[in-house]
């Protein structure tokens, strides 16, 4: 598997630094109040675990899962809600956790939907921002880092249900994404 990785694009040691940032930003907007942490699963897992630990507040954490990326696909597809979250989210405040702004399609999907519910107030944090024209015409309230328009995985990221397990965000060799099966 790590001949697969090409290079690595965002360290572990970077990840956990922001993550804290991240975290203090968040406590800090959120003080005095309940947050219902709502994560877009499966890709930000990691976010999540690394995120709610540094978190002094009292929260609850509701899963969502939003299939975009099909099999072996690098690009993300029409966002697909497969598992929706399910706590009231009436009159609280909702943070939705994501692990790449890329086409900024699944972000929408899910604060659409979730916005339904009548939530007091919603805002998104993201792992990952891409730096393409898409992704920057919908923007989340708190962003770990701007990247290239590449294909990452690892932190919780996959390519075919691989390499999520990776502590470091990384691009594939040309190959491995060609062999992986």
């Amino acid at each position: 598997m790590m001949t697969a990785i090409d290079h690595v694009v965002i360290s572990q040691r970077r990840i956990e630094r922001r993550v804290a940032e991240l975290a203090a930003e968040i406590s800090q907007i959120y003080a005095g109040r309940e947050l219902v942490i709502v994560p877009v699963l499966t890709g930000s897992f990691m976010l999540l675990a690394d995120l709610v630990r540094q978190l002094p507040m009292k929260m609850r954490v509701d899963v969502l899962a939003v299939s975009s990326y099909q099999g072996r696909a690098t690009t993300s597809q029409k966002p697909k809600i497969v598992l929706p979250s399910r706590l009231p989210l009436r009159s609280r405040h909702v943070l939705i956790l994501d692990d790449v702004l890329e086409s900024g399609r699944s972000l929408q999907a899910v604060t659409r939907l979730l916005r339904r519910r009548r939530p007091a107030s919603i805002r998104t944090c993201v792992l990952l921002r891409k730096r393409s024209a898409k992704a920057t015409q919908l923007t989340a309230d708190f962003i770990g880092f701007d990247i290239g328009d590449e294909f990452v995985v690892g932190y919780g990221m996959d390519f075919n249900h691989y390499y999520r397990n990776l502590p470091d965000v990384v691009t594939l060799k040309p190959e491995a994404l060609a062999e992986e099966q």
